[in-house]
């Protein structure tokens, strides 16, 4: 599976929010499994979307026919747009499917890993971090993939942001000390994520 992030930064939300309702039109795409996204809790103007292709080949013919006529609608209500393509390498939880309905908040890690430490991040992940997430009330599904350049994506959906904080107060810092998350990662980013159901395909 191909997971798809998008980030962008929007000047016309209005016009963004309309366009956005407009990739209904990904229904019906050969290899298309479920899109969805939202607005950044701590950066107002910052869309996130995430989508899930069956593999590439299916994504590069999408890409190549369908993409534009759909992305024309939000042509001139964004700037400074990210896009991101990971390989799916393993679920975080179980039976991960690209579903948002019922999730409310998205948490998005995203990690640039040294190279002599990418097998042992991917350990951790398996090892330390994703039991600890599973075990989280709250705490839905999630998926961990991998992109060129030692370049990882953790996505995990949450029944609400009060649930993810508490998983987030308690143990962090100790499952971070426990991974030797400090030693394996360059650089880390993230952001939550409040779904838009409107945005759900």
């Amino acid at each position: 599976m191909l997971v798809k992030w998008i980030r962008c930064n929007v000047v016309d939300r209005r016009g963004f929010e309309r366009g956005q309702r407009k990739w209904a039109g990904l229904l019906g795409e050969p290899g298309f499994r479920g899109q969805g996204g939202g607005w950044s809790r701590g950066r107002p103007e910052v869309a996130h979307v995430f989508a899930f292709w069956e593999n590439r080949v299916f994504y590069d013919s999408f890409m190549a026919r369908g993409h534009d006529a759909l992305a024309a609608a939000q042509s001139g209500t964004c700037n400074d747009i990210q896009v991101k393509l990971f390989e799916y390498r393993f679920d975080v939880k179980t039976g991960f499917e690209p579903g948002f309905t019922d999730a409310d908040v998205l948490r998005v890690a995203h990690s640039k890993v040294h190279e002599d430490r990418v097998e042992h991040f991917a350990l951790m992940q398996q090892r330390v971090w994703n039991p600890a997430m599973a075990g989280s009330p709250g705490m839905l599904r999630g998926v961990f993939g991998e992109a060129p350049g030692h370049e990882f994506l953790v996505l995990s959906m949450w029944q609400s942001s009060a649930e993810r904080g508490k998983y987030r107060a308690g143990s962090v810092e100790r499952l971070s000390q426990r991974a030797q998350t400090e030693d394996d990662v360059a650089a880390l980013s993230g952001d939550v994520v409040q779904l838009e159901p409107s945005w759900t395909v």
